[in-house]
């Protein structure tokens, strides 16, 4: 448990793409750590890696291996956390899931610390957000707080990488295959990904949606505490690595114009206004990949709401903000004397 020194984290699922970023961050932003745990599968168990805080030994997932951590982040899937996280809160850890396991239980918070930190207090077991969802939220909440959202309608373009390590691979994979002339293979992605876009993200639902745009509805609902918030969206995997971004149009109850917009985004922790179209500046995954913040910009009056309306787009590393990120960030806002979330 926690000491002079600071607190026990364990990470589970520390060798995939998420749980790699998780320690890179915990690391960078100097959360308080006494002692750190990567936990993973039987076939990782023993593997020594490379890591900010030197080599580490790569230990085999157990409950026992968690009993005394006082933080438990989990890059795990969905299955897993349904079976392991109640166990491992049970054990007086706070653990915070990164899978779609207990987002849409009305019992766990589930929190992007910006917009609702509070949310998180007194609770063992927390939700992250799925990665779309947190990039989104973070320009519609300081809209909302000023206008109130009434409509959102937003179309993805989702990098390789929101499939985990897996994807990015298959797709450098496609590429090299592609430019020796061979057949590109495609088993992580529907179809083959290089110079291709798939608009198939997760399972198709009754209503014709994949699950993965139910879930940026959903989500946004409750992080925002707008269960009324009319929205929908079209989840679209593109072949870039890593940064999703997304095309946001928005009708307000109160009238909006760009530039009140930009003010209300203006110096919003979490947040970089790139919005200087005259010098083909806007947001792009190649200058948010590997950044905290979510870009946002091309900021335009929509064309469909009139002054209740606003068009612009956004992007933001869905491997930090989306996941990573956003996990250390709410063990962060639980630290006494800590609430920080920029």
């Amino acid at each position: 448990m926690s000491d002079a020194r600071g607190y026990s984290v364990a990470v589970v699922g520390a060798t995939g793409a998420v749980g790699i970023e998780m320690v890179k961050v915990l690391h960078d932003r100097h959360f308080p750590i006494a002692d750190l745990k990567l936990l993973a599968s039987a076939r990782s168990a023993s593997k020594k890696v490379a890591t900010p805080y030197g080599e580490k030994t790569i230990e085999e997932f157990s409950l026992a291996a968690t009993k005394g951590v006082d933080f438990a982040l989990l890059a795990v899937s969905g299955e897993f956390a349904k079976e392991w996280a109640p166990q491992i809160a049970a054990q007086g850890t706070t653990v915070i899931d990164n899978s779609s396991a207990w987002r849409y239980d009305p019992a766990i918070p589930l929190v992007v610390p910006e917009i609702n930190a509070a949310a998180a207090q007194g609770h063992r077991l927390i939700a992250n957000p799925n990665c779309t969802t947190a990039i989104l939220v973070m320009p519609l909440w300081p809209l909302h707080k000023l206008f109130g959202l009434k409509r959102v309608i937003v179309s993805t373009y989702q990098a390789a990488s929101g499939a985990g390590a897996e994807g990015m691979a298959e797709l450098e994979d496609g590429y090299r295959a592609w430019a020796r002339g061979e057949k590109v293979e495609n088993k992580v992605f529907a179809h083959p990904l290089p110079f291709n876009v798939i608009p198939h993200i997760d399972a198709f639902q009754e209503n014709g949606y994949t699950k993965e745009e139910m879930k940026v509805v959903w989500e946004s609902r409750k992080i925002m505490g707008i269960p009324e918030l009319q929205a929908s969206c079209t989840a679209v995997r593109i072949p870039t690595s890593r940064t999703h971004s997304e095309a946001v149009t928005i009708e307000t109850e109160r009238p909006i114009t760009p530039d009140s917009a930009r003010a209300a985004l203006s110096g919003v922790p979490g947040l970089k206004l790139v919005d200087d179209p005259a010098g083909k500046r806007y947001p792009m995954p190649v200058t948010a990949t590997g950044k905290y913040d979510v870009e946002v910009g091309r900021i335009r009056q929509s064309l469909v709401f009139g002054a209740h309306g606003l068009d612009f787009f956004c992007a933001g590393d869905q491997l930090l903000k989306g996941a990573a990120l956003n996990a250390v960030q709410i063990a962060e806002c639980l630290l006494p004397g800590m609430r920080k979330a920029a």
